[in-house]
């Protein structure tokens, strides 16, 4: 893989690390800026929401811009966000500096995807995105729980400053190694726009794109609500907690590593034998989440079995969406963002209820994810959206792509 790429993976790295470590510093930033904890927690729902909003608008700004240029920008934009959130004085600031910071994000990973993909040959373009999401699942092995390390240590203005001197190497490495002119330079006008925005038109891509969003939103459905499954219905002590999320973290970076070996030319296969895992797991999961030992070996499988279909489904994006080529990665990165903010959602009304017994309430978004997936499953296997793949689909994508 191009070197480049890492410094992609690097910059989505402590994004997604800047995602995701609010959960453990929420308490603090309240305290400190004389807010409550649910208020506090706005700032998680402000970033998904300018995140799902960023991803095409963030890239139809960018694509008359060099992806250098594009990508540079951003990450320098995101770093700016946090240097004015570690200094905020009053919630407000912090509050503007995050959604500031998600439309960065977003901007960043609709450029990210189509330039990794750009970055290598057609059919390697699974590999590229499993580089690139590989930021991600490491961000969640490492970067979030240093995150709180780091926060309970010194302070959750710390983290913030972390996360912008994170940024400084993967903007050396855009720098350097990202083309400074764009594959589709002289093409970015208005018309071409609309052609490119015409591509949703297409139904096998709208039919991708919601099958991404309905795996993403079931992946973090559960994954957002671990906690008191951890200290509630399996009884283990806090410490724990940290521990599961590493092992969901890992479980993750291995399933989108192996999935990138096999989306390109396999996707079917991926799909067939993840997709109805993924929909036993859930489930499973819910019914022995009482027996710590089952619980940590289940985690990492479904962390495994998300990414490996999730990142899978985002690389069809890219097949499917190959007359798009500067808006196919906000369209993916809308799509899992949606997900990502509507599982919580979804989860969270099942959260206290006991319609199913006692405890039941912690395993409601177990069931949430369940229910997420089989309605993927149902979707998919009926319309064939990924039955084609290897060199039929290089095909396919080389004669919709523009002369």
């Amino acid at each position: 893989m191009p070197l480049p790429l890492y410094s992609l993976a690097l910059a989505v790295f402590a994004m997604g690390t800047s995602e995701f470590m609010l959960a453990g510093l929420l308490p603090d930033i309240a305290s400190d800026l004389g807010v409550t904890v649910g208020t506090a927690g706005t700032l998680t729902s402000a970033f998904a929401i300018g995140m799902v909003v960023g991803a095409p608008l963030m890239a139809g700004l960018a694509r008359d811009r060099s992806p250098r240029s594009g990508l540079l920008g951003f990450v320098l934009v995101f770093v700016a966000a946090h240097i004015a959130g570690a200094a905020a004085s009053g919630f407000p600031v912090l509050f503007a500096a995050r959604i500031v910071a998600a439309l960065a994000n977003a901007g960043f990973l609709a450029v990210a995807v189509t330039t990794a993909a750009a970055l290598v040959p057609g059919n390697r373009k699974g590999r590229a995105v499993a580089v690139l999401l590989s930021g991600t699942t490491v961000a969640t092995v490492a970067g979030v729980p240093g995150g709180a390390v780091l926060g309970t240590l010194l302070g959750w203005r710390v983290t913030f400053w972390a996360v912008a001197v994170l940024c400084v190497p993967a903007a050396a490495g855009i720098l350097r190694g990202i083309p400074a002119r764009s594959a589709h330079a002289g093409e970015a006008d208005g018309r071409v726009l609309r052609s490119e925005l015409a591509q949703l038109g297409n139904r096998r891509l709208v039919l991708v794109l919601l099958l991404g969003a309905l795996v993403n939103a079931a992946t973090f459905a559960s994954f957002t609500f671990l906690a008191p499954i951890v200290t509630g219905t399996a009884g283990l002590e806090p410490l724990w907690i940290p521990v599961v999320l590493v092992l969901f973290g890992v479980g993750s970076f291995v399933g989108v590593t192996i999935a990138g070996r096999l989306s390109d030319r396999h996707p079917g296969l991926v799909l067939a034998i993840g997709g109805p895992l993924l929909l036993i797991g859930w489930p499973a999961l819910a019914v022995t989440a009482g027996k710590p030992v089952v619980l940590l070996i289940l985690v990492f499988v479904q962390g495994a079995l998300s990414f490996a279909v999730g990142s899978t489904l985002i690389t069809r994006v890219l097949y499917e969406a190959a007359g798009a080529p500067t808006m196919a990665g906000s369209y993916a990165t809308a799509a899992l963002n949606v997900g990502a903010a509507a599982g919580p959602l979804l989860a969270a009304a099942t959260l206290g209820t006991a319609a199913l017994g006692k405890g039941a309430g912690d395993l409601g978004p177990l069931w949430v994810s369940a229910l997420l997936v089989a309605i993927a499953l149902l979707i998919a296997l009926p319309s064939g959206v990924v039955r084609r793949h290897g060199p039929r689909q290089r095909g396919a994508e080389q004669r919709a792509e523009p002369n």
